[in-house]
This record gives structure tokens, sequence and C-alpha cells, in this order.
């Protein structure tokens, strides 16, 4: 029975990008990896980058709010150009893994995109997400313009009198350069793998509290 709970237990100390690479008995026998294509932006829609932690939860915690069209994973906050999974996970590019999301603002304003980002994840952790560690993880609101800057200054600020958490929100505020989408088979994937170790362990907890703090955000038969 020991043993039985330490091989339980040893998934949870490795990265997210550790994980991602030794659940191949759930993935297809050949992986799409070539990098995914952004979605073309439509008339009256914007775009937001956040980085909170492993993509695959994140981007389905952004894709169940009502107003957002698509959200996609990939990489930002770096230096290296195009860069491939392998690099972020092994943090020699800079970058953070990231979530682009296309919305509606006239549905979602961007105030309440921030406040789902400070609610889909840990803003307090630094350069960490659970069991996920290193700067590829860390958390970052990358913003385009003056107004989303103090959306999101503002934003931590009402987040860090609720002391909700013991720590201050660690989130970086940095203008938004570029964002590379990330390989293909990473678009969708907590959809897709539902019943993968990681999925059920740590990205489904974290989305059923999404969920029910945002209740009223949400789309239809969420």
């Amino acid at each position: 029975m020991r043993h039985f709970l330490l091989l339980l237990l040893i998934p949870l100390y490795f990265g997210c990008a550790t994980k991602k690479g030794t659940d191949s008995d759930n993935q297809p026998t050949v992986k799409d990896t070539s990098p995914a294509k952004l979605p073309t932006l439509q008339p009256g829609e914007a775009v937001a980058t956040f980085a909170g932690g492993c993509f695959w939860c994140v981007e389905e915690e952004f894709e169940l709010l009502r107003g957002v069209r698509e959200a996609v994973s990939g990489y930002s906050g770096g230096i290296e150009e195009n860069p491939t999974y392998e690099q972020v996970g092994n943090n020699e590019t800079g970058h953070a893994e990231s979530v682009q999301v296309y919305y509606d603002p006239k549905v979602i304003p961007y105030d309440t995109l921030v406040k789902a980002f400070l609610y889909a994840h840990d803003p307090t952790t630094l350069n960490r997400q659970g069991p996920d560690a290193g700067k590829q993880y860390r958390s970052v609101a990358f913003y385009r313009s003056p107004a989303e800057k103090a959306s999101i200054d503002a934003a931590i600020k009402r987040f860090n009198a609720t002391a909700e958490h013991t720590d201050q929100v660690v989130t970086q505020v940095v203008p938004f350069n570029v964002f590379y989408p990330a390989e293909v088979y990473h678009q969708g994937y907590y959809r897709a793998h539902p019943d993968e170790a990681y999925i059920r362990s740590v990205s489904e907890p974290k989305v059923e509290k999404f969920k029910k703090r945002l209740t009223d955000k949400l789309k239809a038969a969420q």
C-alpha cells in the first residue's frame, strides 16, 4: 500500500511539461507538432493575452466565458522566435505558457477578462502553479494599451484588498510584444484528454472552482 501511494504521488512532483511528455499511452501515435494557426480577428472583436500556468487549463477556463469566441494556447514574454514546446519547457526561451483570447468586448469587457484571469490561477505564487514549477509557469498579464494596464493594476489592487490569499499578487504586468501559438496537439487539450492523470488531478479541480466563482459569466450549459 505504501508503495502504491508513492506511485500515485510521484506525477504531482513533476512540472506540467514533464507530465505532458509521460502520458504517451493516451496520445495518438502521431502528434501534430506544427504550430497552430491564429484565428482571424473578426469585426468588433478584441484580443487579450495572459499567462497563468499550464495553458491546458487556462485555455479551457477562458473558453467557458460568454463572449469569448476562442482561446489559443501558446507562448509569450520571451525572446526566442517561434519557440517549440520543448524549448519553453526547458526554460530556454524566457517565454511563459500563455493563452490568447479572442472576445467580443460588448459581451465581456476587458475588466471582466482580467477578473477571470486572476480567478483562473493562483496569482500569488512566484514562478509556480501547483505542482508546475519554473519561469515558464509564471503569472503575467500582457497589456496592449495604457487603459488595459490601468485595468490590470486596479484589478490586482482589488484582489489584494480581499485578503483571499495570505500573500500578495506577484503577477507581472508587462506590455504585449508577440504571441506564438503552441503546437496543434496542445489546442483543446483539456477536452480531448479528460482521462489523463494530470487533467483529472490538477486541471479539472481548477476548472470546476473557476466555474463556481464565475457562474454568471459562463456560456449556456457549462
